[in-house]
């Protein structure tokens, strides 16, 4: 007896180029909504200017942008209070990815706001840290930045040399912090200090005598992003600067995973951007006689990057699932970073080969997500320690020291 076809199989939509697996299906219409409203606010603000804004090394207009993505309810996006949109952890996701495709310093910027100095506060400070601060940051009207690597440290916090000391009733801070997305800018900075009680998280209003944050430039990657030093000297904070919940590093490797999650789908969006940027070139880009994506080569190279590219949306995906359901793992997400920042910079390389020459220019914006990706590949954990960290989970056995 010949098996009957099923009902459903009529109903089988045509293929997507775009959405190969049927991911769309995955996602609510709120999500839906989320993602086409932040796609749309990048697309008008952000890809007019952003190669002139690489180009220059510059983002002009940085506080107007924030007081935007405010308005939208991007920055703090997953808390929830105090202004911040409580949005689901796979809605923040689908946020970052469309950031990202558009450019990976956009991102940051949230990222470092939201996940960063606002989830530092939201989790770990007082009532009146809170009320202080976060409703002014969701709004985009204070900047914030997070202060936790060092010139000299980088991977091992656990070392900073950064530190305060009790003087009467205050706090006394001295230190340097490097490589700090939004610092020059921000008007306040969660900084991670040794204590005699441990590490513990300072919240610095940034004009407070002492504190200065020159800024980084002469960089070939997220040029279009504000990268800082902090410097610290004789900073004096008042008693209750400090984050009562956390002690030790739990605080900030807290604050770590909760931006890790976010790059996890934001890769996935500079890929996509460079994916489809070569998908479009190999379409129109004619040699031998023929659109070159009709050769062989380059429709094996599509092929391998659209697989790549939406398994890491599908992984993507699955950890917000998890997160949503406060069931992720800080192993989770290392798996999540690891895999998908390291393939997303493997699609834009490969993007690059199917422009030729025309993948270094930045009429394209292939080599631009490509450099950025560099970046990303190293904060929030480089790709040895999060190997490091997933090969803890499986073998039981401690290879840090």
């Amino acid at each position: 007896m010949s098996a009957q076809p099923s009902r459903a199989s009529s109903a089988v939509p045509p293929f997507d180029p775009g959405d190969p697996l049927g991911l769309d299906d995955l996602l609510t219409d709120e999500d839906r909504a989320v993602r086409d409203t932040v796609r749309g606010w990048a697309a008008d603000r952000v890809l007019p200017g952003i190669a002139d804004w690489y180009e220059r090394g510059e983002l002009p207009g940085i506080r107007e942008l924030a007081r935007e993505l405010g308005s939208l309810g991007a920055l703090g996006m997953s808390l929830t209070g105090y202004g911040c949109a409580g949005a689901s952890a796979v809605q923040y996701g689908l946020a970052c990815l469309e950031l990202e495709a558009a450019d990976s310093g956009i991102r940051s910027l949230v990222s470092v706001q939201g996940s960063l100095a606002m989830y530092a506060i939201w989790r770990f400070g007082s009532e009146e840290q809170k009320q202080q601060w976060l409703p002014r940051m969701a709004a985009g009207e204070v900047i914030g930045c997070f202060g936790l690597t060092e010139p000299d440290i980088g991977s091992d916090p656990a070392a900073m040399r950064t530190h305060a000391k009790r003087d009467g009733g205050d706090w006394v801070l001295n230190g340097r912090k490097m490589w700090i997305t939004n610092g020059s800018v921000a008007g306040v900075a969660v900084v991670w200090a040794r204590t005699d009680d441990g590490i513990r998280g300072f919240v610095v209003p940034t004009d407070t005598p002492g504190f200065s944050a020159p800024e980084i430039k002469h960089k070939w990657s997220l040029r279009a992003s504000v990268t800082s030093e902090l410097v610290m000297d004789d900073v004096r904070l008042p008693a209750d600067a400090v984050l009562p919940e956390a002690t030790g590093l739990r605080g900030p490797l807290g604050c770590l995973s909760h931006a890790r999650y976010g790059i996890v789908w934001g890769s996935m969006g500079a890929a996509r951007a460079s994916f489809e940027a070569a998908l479009d070139y190999a379409k129109s880009r004619e040699q031998f006689g023929r659109p070159i994506g009709g050769f062989q080569l380059t429709q094996a190279k599509l092929a391998d990057m659209a697989v790549e590219l939406h398994k890491g949306i599908l992984l993507a995906h699955h950890l917000g699932l998890r997160m949503d359901a406060g069931r992720l793992r800080p192993e989770q997400i290392s798996f999540g970073k690891l895999n998908n920042v390291r393939e997303a910079i493997e699609i834009c390389r490969t993007a690059r080969t199917i422009l030729g020459a025309n993948g270094i220019s930045l009429e394209y914006p292939v080599m631009r997500h490509a450099t950025n990706l560099e970046s990303v590949l190293t904060y929030e954990g480089t790709v040895e320690m999060h190997q490091l960290v997933l090969g803890k989970a499986l073998t039981g056995l401690d290879a840090f020291r």
